[in-house]
């Protein structure tokens, strides 16, 4: 406490400190994008004269950085060349006919994946093949889907490669002087660690995974508790019926949740109701449905308020397609409605309904807040959806016709990437140049193109971690990361080593639930790495041991952004989460610390 005290007397330490108490405010309320507050941060360090220009912007021209840069378009052509399809067939194989069999395949095929490619387009790659699995089988998708986020993220800690996060501990090792990792650096460690991992999933208690129902039509992937408007025209046949004998209950597969008619809301039941022209209808409805529906005249499907209330009609939607987009975490689209966005005008899009887990939403979609993990069926021109597929505000879930494989370049593809991965390994060329003759080369070869390796490039994560390396830098010049470190080692005083490194574990594991991985590193990393010199342990094993604890998430649905994309489709709840990640969390909380000192102890 002393060391903090005379640390804080300089006023750069203490401007260091109130930015980095706003910054994690914004990183749990999620007030602003991740990218914004790492943004801001950096700002604010620049103009109260913190640091330097040169200090506060090296972490956007480290190699870490470009080797990420170069790595999207490398991993989307992989993507486009159809590599993963040898996955996708043995998914459909009749070999797969039990969960167990799915989650062994998960655990011990998919995850090696993740170790050289982003989890993330995995998971959207694969999570259609897994429902439909499901559907075929009878079983419900809640008993694979969180499996399959899990073994993506016990797999993205294999190589260096495998996570933003891992290039950002390495960017932060360079810059204090420890020097960067390498492509294989903490393989040694991680194997077992996916090995482990991977046995747990499998042989896990099938009662610690829910059962989110056993009708087969409830498991189809077109059935999943869509929530939308419309309505009632003058000159439709539904005037003056009830709903009980109306054609829209005999024809169609639909939950009238409530009829609203001018300032009156009406609930159920509703049956015996006389419908009226301009009656507004929500309804919980299949996809499927919902788009007979929009073909249908005797209702309008509504535009949720996106423009001033108008209806869709058959003639608007000519040459326009329907496709699922996800709210993933950090999206700028959270915390407002569909009005207040203006969400048509914004990105030529119309949303045709909602879905959000297990809930129903009784609210009309114009007025619904959207949250992280909601998934919205939306149609618009194709150029449009291409246009949200480079946002970071929404991620596309269906596959366009551009962008099923070009299977005549799986091999030009593979082999681009397998040859970046030796290069480094067996001849002195750095990491980040093979990454980046790998990105000229997918496009050079028309594995990809060029628009294509620019609507690859995730710029969200670019900011945050270019933004994220101020951080350490000024924890470092102003001394806080000693002062910091001093009070941590006061407190850890008299422990063994191997209790050290389970409460910084654990410590950086919990952060990680409620910040972005990427934050809980920049800001534990430089105070961790002093602990070193007191606890007899290499600066490596300290860097190590919070990269780990800020990779392991599998507590809660918002701790790693693959969790968040399976959270809706397997209609989970937040405590089944942390019910089927609390076993492996504690497993590994017992293990890193073990492997991390018997390979730098």
């Amino acid at each position: 406490m002393t060391e903090l005290i005379s640390a804080l007397q300089t006023p750069h330490a203490l401007i260091t400190l109130s930015v980095l108490g706003l910054a994690v405010i914004l990183f749990i309320t999620g007030a602003l994008a991740p990218e914004l507050t790492g943004l801001l941060s950096l700002g604010l360090l620049l103009a109260c004269g913190v640091l330097s220009p040169q200090e506060a912007l090296a972490g956007f021209g480290s190699p870490a950085l470009i080797t990420l840069l170069g790595l999207f378009p490398v991993s989307a052509a992989l993507f486009k060349s159809g590599a993963l399809d040898r996955l996708r067939g043995l998914i459909a194989s009749e070999r797969i006919r039990s969960p167990r069999r799915l989650i062994a395949l998960m655990a011990f095929v998919i995850a090696p994946v993740s170790g050289v490619v982003p989890n993330t387009p995995v998971v959207a790659s694969l999570l259609p093949l897994v429902e439909n699995w499901c559907h075929r089988h009878g079983i419900s998708p809640s008993r694979v889907l969180l499996p399959l986020s899990f073994s993506t993220v016990l797999g993205g800690t294999l190589t260096l490669l495998g996570s933003s996060v891992n290039l950002l501990v390495s960017d932060i090792s360079q810059q204090l002087g420890y020097g960067s990792f390498e492509l294989f650096t903490f393989t040694l460690i991680s194997l077992p660690i996916w090995l482990v991992g991977a046995l747990y999933l499998v042989l896990a208690p099938r009662s610690l995974l829910p059962d989110r129902g056993n009708d087969l039509d409830d498991l189809s992937p077109q059935r999943s508790g869509y929530c939308t408007e419309v309505t009632i025209p003058d000159t439709s046949e539904l005037v003056g019926r009830s709903l009980l004998n109306s054609r829209l209950q005999r024809r169609f597969d639909v939950d009238v949740l409530e009829i609203q008619r001018g300032g009156e809301r009406l609930l159920p039941p509703l049956a015996d109701r006389r419908l009226e022209a301009g009656d507004h209808l929500l309804l919980r409805v299949t996809r499927d449905d919902l788009l007979r529906l929009q073909q249908d005249h005797t209702v309008q499907l509504t535009t949720q308020g996106q423009n001033a209330g108008s209806s869709l009609n058959t003639s608007q939607v000519s040459g326009q397609k329907t496709v699922e987009v996800l709210l993933p975490a950090g999206s700028t689209l959270a915390g407002a409605s569909l009005r207040e966005l203006r969400f048509r005008q914004r990105h030529n899009a119309t949303v045709l309904a909602l879905r959000r887990g297990q809930e129903t939403v009784q609210e009309r979609l114009g007025q619904v807040v959207l949250r992280e993990g909601d998934v919205l069926l939306l149609q618009a021109p194709f150029d449009s959806i291409r246009g949200l597929q480079a946002s970071n505000d929404l991620l596309v879930l269906d596959r366009l016709e551009d962008d099923l494989p070009t299977v005549g370049r799986k091999p030009v593809a593979v082999s681009i990437a397998i040859a970046m991965l030796l290069l480094p390994t067996i001849t002195p060329i750095p990491l980040v140049a093979a990454v980046l003759l790998a990105m000229v080369s997918v496009v050079a070869t028309g594995c990809l193109r060029l628009g294509e390796l620019q609507r690859s490039i995730r710029l969200d994560v670019i900011l945050l971690l270019g933004s994220l390396t101020s951080f350490s830098v000024a924890l470092q010049t102003t001394g806080l990361a000693d002062a910091l470190a001093a009070g941590v080692q006061q407190w850890l005083n008299g422990w063994p080593t191997y209790y050290a490194l389970v409460a910084i574990f654990l410590g950086t594991t919990l952060l990680t639930q409620v910040m972005s991985n990427a934050a809980s590193v920049a800001l534990l990393a430089p105070v961790a790495v002093q602990l070193a010199p007191a606890l007899g342990l290499s600066p490596f094993a300290l860097l190590i041991t919070v990269l780990f604890g800020a990779s392991q998430s599998f507590l809660t649905p918002v701790g790693y952004q693959t969790n968040l994309m399976v959270f809706g489709p397997g209609r989970y709840r937040f405590l089944d989460v942390t019910r089927y990640g609390l076993g492996l969390t504690l497993i590994m909380t017992a293990l890193i610390p073990a492997l991390i000192l018997w390979h730098y102890g």
